[in-house]
């Protein structure tokens, strides 16, 4: 074995000693530091201060935005629009609440004409139209389940006969129930989910792609629970996890034609869709144990939906599952 010289030994011991004052000096820094506490504060990014205390609500299937005590934002009212949807045209499913009234108010600030389905929520999807309208473009209401072929067809026929063209789809709409275990999810609430979530955002695509020009697209709403599971979610994570995956399958389909299919993977937001699933009690708490501490509004959403929809905005960009959770890795 070949043996050190002497100067690399007073090198090797030089390092071992600036290593140890090193150590020496944090650990006198460490003794001196005040004992530190993980803030519970809400984190706000913003323009605006966003709600973090919620109130205790339930509410009963399917959940009205016009009955929650805390109402969501939806208005962003400092997103200054600039013509990026400018003379297109939308259909968006579950756009009567929630996350796609968001974005159904800003496909109309940016220029687009929207249709909005949902399933029976009237006064909410009439308060989806005027904000919409009040942003200058028409709104179109379509009532109906996208579990059903015939009325997906239909829905993109009205919505064509009434704008003329076809441009982008949101595929939103959705059923979510928990459970404590999976016995407790029967034949029924497991096939209510499946041909909710996936299955009518699967039929909404295949009546809507036929009418799409180059540069049309789809956007599919996901959810960090199919990145990451949920453990009283079983069914509904299962199908977002399939829709993230939907979202890549199509995407590769549809390039050629020049159709881009992407997601957005939400975190927690304050909609309808928790209050009248989850314990009151687990409301309150809900969106606590992301990075920023508290739930999203749906206008913190909606740009995103913009970005991804928007040709001069994403035109080299399909097949992406967009999270935008509030935590940190959260692919």
């Amino acid at each position: 074995m070949e043996r050190p010289r002497r100067a690399e030994t007073g090198e090797v011991a030089a390092l071992v000693r600036r290593q140890t004052a090193i150590q020496r000096l944090q650990d006198a820094k460490d003794r001196a530091a005040p004992a530190s506490r993980k803030s519970t504060k809400a984190v706000q990014a913003g323009t605006r201060v966003q709600p973090s205390r919620l109130p205790p609500e339930k509410h009963p299937k399917p959940g009205h935005e016009a009955r929650m005590k805390l109402q969501p934002r939806y208005l962003a009212p400092d997103y200054q629009g600039s013509g990026k949807l400018e003379g297109m045209s939308a259909i968006v499913t579950g756009g009567d609440s929630g996350i796609c009234r968001a974005v159904a108010v800003l496909f109309a600030r940016e220029g687009a004409d929207v249709a909005v389905v949902y399933l029976n929520e009237k006064a909410d999807a009439e308060a989806t139209r005027a904000a919409v309208e009040a942003e200058g473009r028409r709104c179109l209401l379509i009532a109906g389940d996208v579990r059903r072929s015939a009325f997906c067809e239909r829905a993109v026929r009205t919505a064509l006969k009434a704008f003329g063209r076809l441009d982008v789809l949101v595929n939103n709409a959705a059923f979510q129930m928990h459970a404590e275990r999976l016995e407790d999810v029967t034949d029924e609430r497991m096939d209510l989910t499946l041909q909710t979530n996936i299955g009518g955002y699967m039929r909404m695509a295949r009546a809507a792609v036929p009418h799409f020009r180059n540069g049309g697209s789809i956007i599919n709403t996901g959810s960090t629970t199919g990145l990451n599971g949920s453990r009283n979610l079983l069914d509904y994570s299962a199908t977002k996890g399939a829709i993230h995956a939907f979202t890549k399958a199509l995407a590769l389909n549809l390039v050629d034609r020049g159709i881009r299919v992407n997601a957005v993977a939400p975190g927690p937001v304050w909609t309808p869709l928790n209050p009248a699933d989850k314990k009151a009690g687990d409301v309150k708490k809900f969106g606590r144990d992301t990075a920023f501490k508290r739930v999203a509004q749906p206008e913190e959403l909606s740009p995103a939906y913009v970005f991804l929809a928007s040709p001069v905005c994403a035109s080299y960009i399909t097949g992406i599952v967009l999270p935008v959770t509030g935590k940190v890795g959260a692919i």
